[in-house]
């Protein structure tokens, strides 16, 4: 029985949830070669490829997410803190006032907003 990209992506999303980043990506990198096109698998392995601190691999899944859909506010944050991971907080803080301006009721985004001196 092959494994539809529907089984693959709760696979990854279920591995993710036990706190299994790194095997989350194997079933989740099989499901975005299936259906790179799609937001929801490119977000989870995003999310996963950030929790065992790949961080250039979560920047360029958020990116595209964000090709995917421009006004994701989570895909904004998520790439901010990956940018931020990197060393790279004036980029992080445009994604983070970003999201923040797209869920303005966030506090969690509003929070990670730093002010610069320029």
């Amino acid at each position: 029985m092959s494994e539809t990209t529907y089984s693959l992506f709760q696979q990854g999303r279920a591995q993710l949830e036990r706190g299994m980043a790194a095997q989350a990506t194997v079933a989740l990198e099989k499901a975005r070669r299936r259906e790179p096109e799609k937001a929801s698998i490119r977000e989870a392995l995003g999310i996963a490829y950030f929790r065992i601190g790949r961080w250039e691999a979560a920047e360029a899944e958020f990116r595209k997410l964000l090709e995917l859909s421009p006004v994701n506010d989570y895909a904004h944050y998520a790439l901010g803190r990956t940018l931020e991971k990197q060393g790279r907080q004036r980029d992080a803080n445009a994604h983070y006032k970003l999201a923040s301006s797209l869920a303005p009721r966030s506090k969690q985004y509003r929070a990670r907003i730093r002010e610069f001196d320029d």
